[in-house]
């Protein structure tokens, strides 16, 4: 199994130990002192009596960031894009989406199990994204025979690879034409805005429903906030308290959220220059595969030699190194919690394994 399939909480060796380096992924980022501090001094109130003024500052902040009506603060990436597949889907109807993205592949086929949702899977191209003439031959013709197709997922980044606003608008042009809505996942939609330097509208403007996530390479704990027009918003906040995600006092993690957008946006742009210094020095290396033209955000995949990849992950591991997956085929993410000397000593380990 390809590392980007692999289950995300998976890891091959390693330690726990404080001076570990976690390369699994973006979502092992702790709080820093300022973001705990915020979220120390936050004020709150009863989010589902609509009084918690942190978490309302948060919808607020985050649909104007993303040029949409409304925003529901949910618990997590998977419930946000689930409460808007809910949101946007009757029973039997269909959703397309690409075979690797999140709501299909890695959210415990929630939209199936809990929405009767009927799911198409599309191959994705190299860029991670749908060719819109794929798009085109799933939607279903108006015939009892097959499901109503109601919606498409799409998703950024993707692999860590950058769907443009362009590339989403060939996708969401062809899902206009057939009269259905698009959810766009935005897992790290922010690694996609510091790549390319375009505002989160004009990514978002492509989509009804945008899911933001704020516990990746923002840093917050966790948190995803779902923003769209005001009556779909009005649907998937039903949905949310279905899911069992309506909260009290959650502007506690609001705070955190809010720190988070205001001071860790423009940082990303650290993790990707890591991430393409560490996919520099391990293309060098004899027998490393490592496609340099994917490395396009805060991810960087690579094959290991196949005779001798699981000494190498054993070695590294050794050295203190978590990384997710257990095939030769593994995926590396720098994020908040590692500085250069991490990818120093993550370069010198696999040196090290590879001259063994």
């Amino acid at each position: 199994m390809p590392a980007s399939a692999a289950y995300p909480g998976s890891s091959y060796g390693g330690s726990n130990a404080p001076d570990a380096i976690d390369l699994r992924s973006d979502t092992v980022t702790r709080p820093d002192a300022a973001m705990r501090q915020a979220i120390a001094e936050a004020e709150v109130g009863d989010d589902v009596y609509g009084d918690d003024p942190s978490v309302n500052a948060l919808e607020s902040h985050v649909a104007d960031l993303m040029g949409k009506e409304a925003a529901v603060y949910c618990t997590s990436g998977t419930q946000s894009n689930l409460s808007a597949m809910l949101a946007h889907c009757q029973r039997g109807e269909e959703l397309i989406a690409g075979a690797g993205y999140h709501v299909l592949g890695a959210e415990a086929g929630g939209s199936s199990a809990l929405g009767g949702i009927v799911p198409c899977a599309l191959p994705t191209g190299p860029d991670g994204g749908l060719d819109p003439d794929d798009i085109d031959a799933a939607v279903k013709p108006d015939d009892p025979h097959y499901p109503i197709t109601r919606l498409l997922c799409l998703e950024n980044t993707m692999g860590g690879k950058v769907q443009g606003p362009e590339r989403l608008e060939e996708c969401s042009a062809v899902a206009r034409r057939h009269g259905l809505s698009v959810h766009l996942d935005g897992a790290r939609l922010m690694n996609a805005v510091a790549a390319t330097g375009r505002p989160a509208s004009d990514f978002a403007s492509h989509a009804d429903t945008v899911s933001l996530c704020l516990s990746k390479g923002l840093g917050a704990p966790c948190g995803t906030v779902l923003s769209g027009p005001a009556d779909i918003i009005t649907r998937a906040r039903r949905q949310r308290k279905l899911l069992g995600g309506a909260m009290r006092q959650a502007g506690f993690l609001a705070a955190a959220g809010l720190h988070a957008l205001s001071h860790n946006v423009t940082r990303l742009a650290d993790d990707h220059a890591r991430t393409r210094r560490l996919a520099e020095g391990l293309a060098a290396l004899p027998g490393f595969e490592v496609d340099l033209e994917a490395c396009q955000t805060n991810m960087v995949f690579v094959g290991l030699p196949g005779d001798r990849w699981q000494a190498i992950l054993a070695n590294v591991a050794q050295e203190g190194l978590l990384i997710g997956g257990g095939s030769r085929s593994v995926r590396l993410v720098c994020h908040k919690g590692l500085d250069d000397d991490a990818v120093d000593r993550t370069l010198q380990a696999f040196q090290q394994a590879a001259a063994e």
